[in-house]
């Protein structure tokens, strides 16, 4: 019976010992550690700077094959947009107007971010299931339908941060709202002044309702 007990108490401490040793890495002991696998898995952020691209590469001329197969159905055929689905071509210098069309060209300002967000999200409903090399495909005809590159030009991992986007100048640094502006080297945190000034009103750009006693 002893024997029995001993060899209980042995058996139960070899399985506490690794369970303890393996809780000791975990903050208040929950969850689990994460595998390099599972990690890969969500580690697919590319910065502004191009950091993070993975391996791959493409041209605007393989690109339009991908983006008539896996876009085109809810982005038309020369990105601009079908039903209420966004356009993602044109709309140079209509962003200070009354009625700004946002696109990949006209807009956004890096086209790394771009293949962050493409890869990531995209098509829509079967997110990530491009490839790397089609997605740097997509990103490459886009740039080139928004007459950013050449048709020809092998955009990788190397050079996607490079690329010079038309409105890169068009996003304010350091951020302007006077909550997290420093002064001092301290934050405001309250009676805060932020400076204001109206650029337009709503009965401008005809969408006040029509009052007739007004």
């Amino acid at each position: 019976m002893f024997d029995l007990v001993r060899k209980l108490t042995i058996f139960f401490i070899m399985i506490a010992i690794p369970i303890i040793l393996h809780a000791s890495e975990r903050k208040f002991n929950l969850g689990k550690i994460a595998t390099k696998t599972e990690i890969a898995g969500w580690d697919i952020d590319v910065r502004p700077d191009g950091m993070g691209a993975p391996i791959g590469s493409g041209n605007a001329i393989d690109g339009e094959e991908v983006y008539a197969e896996q876009c085109a159905s809810c982005h038309g055929d020369f990105g601009e947009g079908l039903d209420r689905w966004p356009e993602l071509v044109g709309g140079e210098d209509s962003l200070d107007t009354y009625d700004p069309v946002k696109t990949t060209g006209s807009y956004w300002p890096y086209a790394s971010t771009m293949y962050d967000y493409i890869y990531r999200a995209m098509p829509f409903g079967v997110a990530q299931s491009l490839t790397h090399d089609e997605t740097y495909r997509v990103v490459a005809y886009l740039l080139y339908m928004n007459e950013i590159i050449e048709e020809d030009f092998v955009l990788n991992d190397k050079n996607i941060g490079k690329i010079k986007m038309p409105n890169v100048e068009g996003f304010l640094l350091p951020d302007p709202r006077p909550d997290i502006a420093n002064l001092n080297g301290k934050p405001c945190m309250k009676n805060c002044v932020s400076p204001t000034k109206i650029i337009g009103k709503a009965r401008d750009i005809d969408v006040t309702p029509e009052d007739e006693k007004s």
